[in-house]
């Protein structure tokens, strides 16, 4: 294993409204919306669970009540070291990330980047090597989440042969997670979405990865009440640890 290709970087994108969360979310900003039962917002989960995958420093782009955020990351005993940046004016979801990679300590090395909305549990360091393994310039982290309703098969002939509670996707969808080579950054665009520029061009080259989650690995992410429901549902069951 290649140990330079094990990033101990990270961003985590903490600036969403989340306006689907409220009334979470009239006094905070998403990522500090805690799950239920657990006491610790989403954001300190995340940074539980970087550290725990080797991550050392991490940088949060705040944005909607940011002062709430950066107050949290004060008064909180942090398992890494943790600095923030704030958007002076909306840049995008690919010029935020710019603008955040522009604060890593290390910008020559590799790094993390997560949506500050995804509560997951699965290993960043497979995922490194298998980013590393392709020469890719990014990585996606790839899931297959259950619908949220039951679903009819049926034969040739339209007869109903089945009923299935919530069965997965039958297309992987992007898990909000990334592996970013050092020169990812100089790619994105100053403002506006790296997924409608810098991802395409990447895809077309075949510099851009997908790795598909584990069998067995935890995802959400935390959009609206029914998923905080479902979360604390979930980590009373085990599948959430």
């Amino acid at each position: 294993m290649n140990v330079a290709s094990q990033p101990t970087q990270a961003v985590v994108l903490a600036g969403g409204q989340g306006s689907r969360l409220r009334p979470y979310t009239n006094d905070r900003p998403k990522p500090m919306v805690e799950i239920p039962g657990t006491g610790t917002p989403i954001i300190g989960h995340q940074l539980n669970w970087l550290a725990a995958e080797g991550v050392t420093d991490v940088v949060v782009s705040c944005g909607h009540l940011a002062e709430v955020l950066q107050d949290w990351l004060k008064e909180t005993e942090l398992p890494v070291r943790v600095s923030t940046v704030v958007e002076s004016e909306p840049l995008g979801r690919g010029g935020g990330l710019k603008y955040a990679a522009a604060a890593l300590p290390r910008p020559a090395e590799p790094w993390y980047a997560t949506n500050g909305d995804i509560w997951t549990r699965f290993s960043l360091r497979a995922m490194a090597d298998f980013h590393t393994e392709r020469d890719a310039t990014a990585t996606i982290a790839l899931a297959r989440p259950r619908i949220p309703w039951g679903a009819v098969a049926t034969d040739e002939f339209g007869n109903v042969t089945d009923f299935i509670e919530s069965p997965p996707l039958s297309y992987q969808i992007n898990a909000g997670v990334y592996v970013f080579s050092p020169d990812f950054a100089e790619l994105l665009p100053e403002r506006g979405d790296h997924e409608r520029t810098t991802f395409p061009r990447l895809a077309r080259e075949r510099r851009l990865a997908g790795f598909p989650l584990p069998q067995g690995s935890y995802w959400r992410a935390i959009d609206t009440a029914k998923d905080l429901t479902e979360a604390a549902r979930e980590l009373r069951g085990g599948s959430a640890g």
